[in-house]
């Protein structure tokens, strides 16, 4: 670690390189030959689909964007390095019905364009290093037993079932395939002095070695991700990312309990980042997919088409591939026609993206949906990560146009919703980031009110 305003110089970067271990390892790898690359871009030539060839009038009347946001502050409480991750989730509406209506006029008044977008948010609060809750021994418990009572409380409608009982419906699923497949470590209890596998149940319950307090909430085992001396930048990330696929099942959950699925062809949902789950709480992934297939099978049952859930990876190594493959050699984008797309395939993302040379299909444990490239009409790269229904569509194996539900349905919503100003995302995802690093909604409920609005209007129709 360098002292306060020295500066480095290149001295130390040249020694790094004429290291005999760094050059060493340099003629180990494996480089990827520009024969490859030519293979990749042909490939990528050959199959490509355009969005003519495919048949869809659909546009959504509603969007809804689910994004987090996190940040780390310095708590007050006389111990040093205390602090507390201060994390928002939103749920941003659109309503492009309205959207579009305004878009034929030629001059709009910002009031009532503004009603256009409706935002829910809810924040928690999570200790980190040297934050003890009052009646709690370590900072660990006392983060175990906020993440706890965050989700006890939380709930999309006034009357609905809280995000507890949403995650705790995922947690059963995962214990009801373990007890059928004879499998499922468990991991070793979170109360300290206790070297002994966690004892599962649901709410809040009592170890029976210990006597000291256990939660439903802490199978996710975030609180192993937590820096006893330092920040936990990485466990306030990775609650964020759990509070949102959460709130995803969460939401459908609430619609199907008031039986308004039928609602749902309508609204077409986007979550920021990749529809995967990682890191400590991956196991939650099976069950996410188990739930997904289940809500849709019912609401296609009413509506006739699957549902419409993708997520938008706005940045990493397949958007990266993107660019690549649509430059020329001579530095020229736009090798990739507008209005395209590529579809993904196990193989092709092993040679060309994340090489592997593993059997274990790409993001077997950890993705509920499966990647794509698509360019816009305007011209803009998206990198979609489109929500799978059955194992035939999970099948990385193939990327065939039925393996990706509502293919083209997709297409249109990107091209009506991308973004001017982040030409890599989608306008919906934009507001609900804006909303939830500047919650201005806390706490307030909207989906009561949308899908009123929208019976409203299925009935006049």
């Amino acid at each position: 670690m360098g002292f306060k305003n020295e500066l480095a110089s290149y001295e130390p970067l040249r020694r790094i390189l004429d290291s005999p271990k760094v050059q060493s390892l340099q003629n180990k790898l494996r480089i990827r030959k520009r024969d490859d690359q030519d293979n990749a871009h042909k490939e990528f030539e050959s199959n490509i689909i355009n969005k003519a060839d495919l048949s869809s009038d659909f546009v959504p009347d509603y969007v809804v964007a689910i994004d987090g946001s996190y940040l780390s502050a310095k708590a007050e409480n006389g111990f040093p390095g205390a602090e507390f991750g201060y994390i928002t989730i939103s749920a941003v509406l659109i309503i492009e019905k309205m959207v579009r209506e305004f878009a034929k006029k030629e001059f709009i008044d910002p009031k009532k364009f503004r009603e256009t977008e409706k935002a829910s948010t809810i924040d928690t609060v999570i200790p980190g290093c040297n934050v003890i809750i009052k009646g709690e021994k370590s900072a660990k418990a006392s983060m175990r037993k906020a993440l706890f009572e965050e989700l006890q409380t939380t709930r999309a409608f006034e009357e609905g079932e809280t995000l507890l009982e949403t995650y705790e419906h995922l947690f059963k699923i995962k214990q009801e395939k373990d007890r059928k497949l004879g499998s499922g470590r468990k991991p070793i209890s979170p109360i300290d002095g206790v070297d002994q596998d966690m004892t599962y149940d649901f709410g809040q319950y009592v170890c029976p070695k210990s006597g000291e307090q256990l939660y439903s909430t802490d199978a996710l085992r975030l609180h192993e991700l937590m820096n006893p001396s330092g920040k936990s930048a990485e466990m306030y990330g990775q609650i964020m990312a759990m509070l949102e696929k959460i709130w995803l099942i969460h939401i459908l959950r609430s619609f199907e309990k008031r039986d308004w699925l039928n609602l749902l062809d309508r609204v077409a949902f986007v979550l920021d980042g990749p529809l995967a789950c990682f890191s400590t709480w991956s196991w939650i992934n099976k069950s996410i997919i188990a739930e997904l297939v289940r809500i849709n099978e019912l609401q296609k049952k009413q509506t006739g088409r699957d549902l419409l859930i993708f997520g938008i990876e706005k940045s990493g190594t397949f958007y990266s591939h993107f660019e690549e493959v649509d430059t020329e050699s001579d530095g020229t984008t736009d090798r990739f026609p507008n209005q395209s797309a590529f579809l993904l395939s196990d193989g092709y993302i092993k040679r060309n993206i994340i090489f592997s040379e593993s059997v274990k299909q790409y993001g077997q444990d950890t993705y509920f949906g499966r990647k794509l490239f698509y360019k816009t009409k305007t011209g803009y790269r998206i990198v979609p990560v489109l929500a799978f229904f059955n194992e035939y569509q999970q099948n990385l194996e193939t990327a065939r146009t039925n393996q990706y539900p509502r293919l083209a349905d997709l297409m249109n919503v990107l091209d009506e919703l991308v973004s001017s100003r982040y030409p890599n995302s989608v306008s919906p995802l934009v507001s609900a980031h804006a909303e939830a690093a500047i919650p201005l909604n806390l706490g307030k409920r909207i989906f009561d009110d949308i899908a009123r609005e929208i019976r409203a209007k299925s009935k006049q129709e």
